[in-house]
């Protein structure tokens, strides 16, 4: 009897954009042993998966151990930070905060996305940590890995509650956002610009609204984040911008972004170039090869001569701007503008000297 045997040949599943998703997959993280990865069986099982819903958004409550993270970063401009959530709703593709859901088994793919953690007990700790007789106050940077006014933010208002008790305290505080929600909280943080105890830095990638949907589809619309930096300004309140980040042949309109926030009344601005540490390098491929294929090869092309032949180099003295002609062009054109607009011509110095500790286990200061 002759017998053949017959191999089966298993065809990936193409990807597909997700509607208000950045990341098309649940790409694993790096601790992970297995990597998944759907395939075409020929049972028309891609057809049944196609009419899946997109992906809801689940919050999950964490009981945080700290609120203020401290850093000696020589090129960061704060020394302590504070962020109320884990994850990113705005999907923004190029978060570099991404691979942090990894040491929580989520995927930096669309678990960042879908599954936010919220900590719960955020304003508590900081009251507390704000207590201690050695605490030495300085301006605290709120927002800088996810955004402090992602959607979960209007129903949660973790963010609200930590200024609620910066206000109190009169504590110095900056704010980073690309949600127009932090308008929602201008009746603390106008009064709080005042006595120069606050500022806002507004995140404007591009205006190019088309290609805004596809970077950050839900992040607020340019033309919005304007009207926020305008609505901010008027409230007398210090606001800049940032531009942060740029990506090589798709986020091309760096002058007339800063045009655009000088006369919507920002005052200060910033840049980093694109940030690609572990699991953010294939998941923006993907998204590459997905969105803009033509391009893909060039945009990576780019990327890699401003970080010595790698997709990302995290040495200190170029993470942020990146190396060689095309990352020293960036800076040229920048600093061009800038000085062309007056960007930066006068910084902002937010003051501690009012700090006045918060009463402890619930007790009354006596004086």
């Amino acid at each position: 009897m002759h017998s053949s045997s017959e191999h089966s040949v298993q065809v990936a599943v193409p990807l597909s954009a997700i509607k208000g998703r950045g990341a098309a997959s649940r790409l694993a993280h790096r601790f992970q042993s297995e990597d998944r990865r759907a395939f075409d069986d020929g049972w028309e099982s891609l057809a049944e998966a196609s009419g899946q819903p997109p992906p809801a958004t689940e919050v999950m409550w964490e009981e945080a151990r700290s609120a203020i993270t401290t850093n000696d970063s020589p090129d960061i401009f704060f020394d302590r930070s504070l962020n109320p959530y884990r994850g990113g709703e705005h999907g923004c593709i190029y978060c570099y905060a991404r691979p942090t859901h990894s040491y929580l088994n989520l995927s930096p793919g669309l678990d960042f996305e879908t599954r936010i953690v919220a900590k719960r007990n955020i304003a508590e700790l900081l009251r507390n940590e704000l207590a201690r007789p050695r605490y030495q106050p300085a301006t605290l940077a709120i927002g800088t890995a996810t955004d402090c006014y992602q959607p979960v933010e209007r129903e949660l208002q973790l963010t609200r509650s930590v200024l609620q008790v910066l206000a109190q305290c009169e504590h110095p505080v900056t704010l980073v956002t690309k949600s127009s929600g932090v308008e929602r909280d201008i009746d603390l943080l106008a009064p709080m610009a005042g006595k120069r105890l606050a500022s806002v830095f507004v995140t404007l990638t591009t205006l190019d609204a088309g290609l805004t949907r596809k970077l950050e589809p839900r992040a607020a619309a340019p033309h919005r984040r304007l009207r926020t930096i305008r609505t901010l300004a008027e409230q007398g309140i210090p606001v800049g911008v940032s531009l942060a980040p740029q990506i090589p042949f798709l986020t091309e309109d760096m002058e007339q972004v800063l045009e655009a926030a000088w006369e919507a009344g920002a005052r200060s601005a910033f840049y980093h170039v694109l940030r690609l540490p572990w699991e953010v390098a294939p998941l923006f491929r993907e998204w590459l090869q997905l969105h803009y294929p033509q391009r893909a090869a060039r945009v990576m092309a780019r990327v890699q001569d401003m970080r010595g032949g790698k997709d990302y180099d995290s040495d200190f003295a170029t993470r942020m701007k990146g190396q060689g002609v095309w990352a020293d062009l960036i800076a040229q054109r920048f600093r061009r503008a800038c000085e062309r607009l007056g960007f930066n011509r006068e910084r902002v110095a937010l003051d501690a000297s009012a700090f006045r500790p918060p009463a402890r286990n619930g007790q009354q200061a006596l004086f």
